[in-house]
């Protein structure tokens, strides 16, 4: 592949990423496409390159080694993500399942003709399944129908659920999961309302 092929190609999947954990950099022209982005893409709205050239240490380490890493490096990335977790500081976890549809359905946000402030989607039914009411939904990630049912709503199934929805990588090291917490792409309001539709019993995925 030619040495402009590559620089497309990464400057197409950084493109794609929007909440995602990391692009697949290659250290030979990793360079050349940072300077493209900076010459020819413009911030506009919630658009914006910063995340895209200013890497954390988890982006960095995921896009260096982006499918097999040591063990060590994972947990090593695991244990970092997990202390960026931040809890409600009102200790109430569960919000209104019915909003919870609304942001899981939503794909909207963080787009170049979205509005400085306007409330971003999660997307959630592009990578799982979640209610029996949906029959379109992706298969990325696992099924997440009868969440609560099967797994219950003790204090720790609590908070491992938004952990995991706030930063997935404290779990899981370089997850193809966006941080929609830690990154702020959803709020912490979103965050409450997405754990109601996992985790309340009268939410159409615990029936």
């Amino acid at each position: 592949m030619t040495p402009i092929r590559k620089v497309l190609g990464l400057a197409m999947a950084a493109l794609t990423v929007a909440g995602c954990a990391s692009v697949a950099a290659d250290t030979d022209y990793g360079d050349a496409a940072l300077a493209m982005f900076k010459q020819d893409f413009k911030s506009k709205g919630p658009a914006t390159l910063e995340r895209i050239v200013a890497r954390d240490d988890a982006q960095q380490a995921c896009s260096e080694q982006p499918t097999e890493r040591p063990s060590e490096v994972n947990a090593r990335i695991e244990a970092a993500q997990l202390k960026t977790i931040k809890y409600p500081a009102d200790g109430k976890y569960i919000g209104k399942w019915e909003e919870g549809e609304k942001v899981a359905q939503n794909g909207r946000g963080m787009q170049s003709s979205d509005a400085l402030g306007a409330a971003n989607g999660g997307n959630c039914y592009a990578c799982h399944q979640i209610t029996k009411q949906e029959i379109s939904f992706g298969n990325i990630g696992p099924s997440l129908y009868q969440y609560g049912k099967v797994r219950g709503t003790s204090d720790e199934i609590v908070k491992y659920t938004w952990a995991k929805i706030y930063n997935a990588q404290a779990y899981t090291a370089c997850s193809n999961m966006p941080r929609f917490g830690h990154n702020g792409v959803l709020t912490e309001a979103q965050l409450k309302d997405v754990m109601a539709l996992l985790l309340d019993p009268a939410s159409p995925v615990n029936k």
